[in-house]
């Protein structure tokens, strides 16, 4: 980073009350070094050359616990979510789902009782520089209420989409 080190900045963040995942990857193996960027505030350390499997795997646990939610599955209501395996299943049943339907429903659970805009929705679920048809979420959310059940996403109006908190 040219004008600030990273954990200058981290250490900005923290004293701003930023409670923002951090994880730090760097060449830097040395234990205090490792000991400083946990202290600064960092949640987690990692050191290069790094499996990238670990690294998902890690990212994932600090996206749970910064959401509070320590287990690996994401459970609301009938409808559990499995990040690592990639499997979803409701009601008992397991649910075959593409790799964009299962982000889009992943996102929503992760904030069950939270409305998402479609283009909050569509940063998340595609990448960076991807281009999106315009009716594309639409499209998901359809395949979604299709596969699972139609009360599993509910719409609100001129605003967006919701998994219910209490879905039964």
């Amino acid at each position: 980073m040219p004008e600030l080190s990273g954990l200058d900045l981290l250490r900005r963040l923290r004293a701003a009350h930023d409670a923002v995942p951090v994880l730090i990857l760097t060449a830097r193996d040395a234990i205090a070094d490792r000991i400083a960027g946990l202290d600064a505030g960092a949640d987690d350390y990692l050191v290069k050359p790094v499996d990238l499997g670990e690294l998902a795997a890690r990212l994932r646990a600090l996206v749970r616990r910064s959401a509070g939610q320590a287990a690996p599955v994401l459970a609301v209501g009938p409808l559990r979510i499995d990040p690592a395996a990639h499997a979803v299943v409701f009601r008992d049943r397991p649910v075959d789902l593409s790799a964009r339907e299962f982000a889009l429903l992943h996102e929503l659970a992760r904030v069950a009782g939270r409305v998402l805009s479609k283009e909050q929705l569509a940063e998340r679920v595609y990448g960076w520089g991807e281009e999106v048809e315009s009716n594309a979420v639409e499209v998901h959310v359809h395949h979604l209420r299709r596969k699972l059940a139609p009360e599993v996403i509910v719409t609100v109006r001129g605003v967006g989409y919701l998994v219910p908190k209490d879905l039964a």
